[in-house]
């Protein structure tokens, strides 16, 4: 313990003596309290009485002269003591919030950060946009390639695109972009199958194929029968715009159009697809075993079968067959070039469609000739005995005595014509039939006579039965040799003959290009005056010359 403790023990009987123990002013008083003398020691406790009280006076003497000072001090402390205490209570209140207020600025650092993240994104956003830009017009600027056609451009940038799609898979914009892309190569597709739809030139087919190609869609057979099916649509447009007024002019037309189209297509198919083994193209072929060449033929052999429907739907409507048969052998003769030539399967097509028509001009000659004998009679009419001319000069002018009985003249007319019509085309393969067809109507010819005789022969008259008889006559001696005449013309018995290697009198004994006169005249044969029947050979031999006086 030291001495000033024990010095403060003495002086305050221990019970302040912590109090004042660090008072600097108690220390230094203490210091100088032992620095006195014992007199002096003596008088300080008088001396601090007296100055205690000179201090209380003073003290009360500054209260009242500063009382107002002391009231107001008094006040105001009370008023520090109020806000004190507010202030206590809100610093409890405030450290009762402290924890919220840490977490709230805890996820308030969070909310920052993130906000922070989406600055700088939008800050590197800012700095790339124009890059941004070019990447999000991709779809536009493709479809600006599509609409200028510039298509080696729209392939560039495609395959720009999916590279970008590859390579940032979770990018959902570069996800929208290809999207857009894709359907853009879709359009690009069909604007250009739509243009094999169109009438082009064989260099633009080869830029279109050669980006169907690189597009990879189609493999090579599938490249190859899209390619021929969009042609087809445009030979078919082709066909459509064809007038169909006139049935000859239609199918000429017809015909034309369908063998320059499909030449032009063949040859641009031909110069697309090279089918060489040599050919750089070959190695896209995926599978070796396929014959790329059933493809163009088997197309082609439906063109040609659709094309034999369009002959036989309207053949049978035109009236200049043989200029039908030019175009059509024309037609066939040019397709040789490529392997197709088709011209004998037409050969049965035009010959069906000539015998028809022939027939039928046959059997209404007949029928005109059943309706002018049922008003044709030889009762009460004069028939004078008028010599009958011959011509001479012109072997092939008809027998002027037909002319005294009109159903027979205009019979023949109508026969010459069917002939004539006959001649321009004559297929030899009908022959037999064209012979039948003329032996038949002449064969209802004499029963028509017969059913005439049959009906008025009771009233017959001497000049009515001479008129008869003479028109019997007519009919036999000049109708037939001279329709046998005409038939020799079209079909020369020499050239049949030796096209079928045999004789002349075989063809006679076949009938082949030969009436059987004994069959027309079977009905009328009783009421024919007996005659020494000419010989067939010396008749052959007259039709022979009259042919060559044709010909000459």
């Amino acid at each position: 313990m030291s001495d000033t403790e024990n010095l403060l023990k003495l002086f305050l009987d221990g019970s302040h003596s912590n109090e004042f123990e660090n008072d600097g002013h108690i220390q230094e008083y203490l210091s100088k309290l032992g620095t006195y003398k014992v007199e002096n020691l003596l008088k300080e406790p008088d001396r601090l009485k007296n100055e205690a009280i000179i201090l209380k006076e003073q003290i009360q003497e500054l209260a009242v002269t500063n009382y107002k000072t002391f009231i107001e001090t008094a006040e105001c402390s009370k008023e520090l003591y109020f806000h004190f205490n507010a202030i206590e209570n809100k610093v409890d209140q405030l450290l009762v919030d402290i924890p919220k207020f840490e977490k709230n600025c805890i996820d308030f650092g969070e909310k920052s950060s993130g906000i922070n993240d989406l600055r700088k994104l939008n800050t590197s956003t800012l700095a790339k946009s124009a890059k941004l830009l070019e990447i999000l017009e991709l779809p536009q600027l493709m479809n600006s390639f599509l609409s200028d056609g510039l298509y080696e451009d729209v392939l560039e940038l495609a395959a720009y695109v999916r590279k970008l799609h590859h390579k940032h898979p979770d990018i959902s914009i570069f996800s929208n972009i290809a999207a857009d892309v894709d359907k853009a190569w879709l359009r690009m597709l069909h604007q250009l199958l739509s243009q094999l739809r169109e009438d082009v030139s064989l260099p633009k087919c080869l830029q279109i194929i050669g980006i169907l190609r690189r597009m990879e869609i189609f493999t090579e057979p599938e490249l190859r029968w899209k390619f021929l099916q969009s042609r087809n649509c445009w030979l078919n447009h082709c066909l459509k715009e064809i007038p169909k007024q006139e049935v000859d002019h239609h199918l000429t037309k017809k015909i034309e159009v369908i063998r320059v189209k499909l030449f032009n297509i063949l040859t641009q198919y031909r110069a697309i697809f090279n089918d060489d083994e040599h050919s750089p193209l070959m190695h896209i072929t995926e599978n070796k075993n396929i014959n790329q060449n059933i493809i163009v033929f088997s197309w082609v052999k439906d063109k040609i079968s659709e094309f034999f429907t369009i002959l036989d739907k309207d053949l049978e409507g035109v009236t200049s067959i043989e200029s039908i048969m030019d175009q059509c052998m024309y037609f066939g003769s040019s397709f040789s070039k490529v392997g197709c030539d088709f011209r004998p399967m037409m050969v049965p097509m035009f010959t069906s469609v000539i015998q028809k028509k022939f027939t039928k001009s046959v059997e209404d000659a007949s029928r005109n000739f059943a309706k002018n004998i049922d008003k044709f009679t030889l009762i009460d009419k004069n028939h004078p005995n008028i010599q009958w001319k011959t011509n001479n000069e012109d072997q092939m002018q008809p027998p002027d005595s037909l002319l005294e009985f009109y159903p027979l003249a205009e019979y023949l007319n109508n026969i010459l014509t069917t002939l004539n019509n006959l001649r321009l085309c004559a297929p030899i393969a009908i022959v037999t039939d064209v012979v039948m067809n003329l032996q038949e109507s002449l064969v209802f010819i004499s029963e028509s006579l017969l059913k005439l005789y049959t009906q008025e022969h009771q009233a017959f008259t001497t000049s009515s039965k001479d008129a008869f008889t003479k028109l019997c006559m007519a009919f036999y001696d000049e109708l037939v040799p001279f329709i046998q005449k005409c038939i020799h013309v079209i079909y020369q018995p020499s050239q049949i003959a030796s096209k079928l290697g045999v004789s002349v009198n075989a063809l006679q004994k076949e009938n082949i290009t030969f009436l059987d006169k004994s069959v027309i005249i079977s009905h009328i044969k009783h009421l024919l005056p007996a005659k020494t029947e000419p010989d067939i050979i010396n008749i052959m031999n007259e039709h022979e010359e009259i042919l060559q006086d044709v010909t000459n």
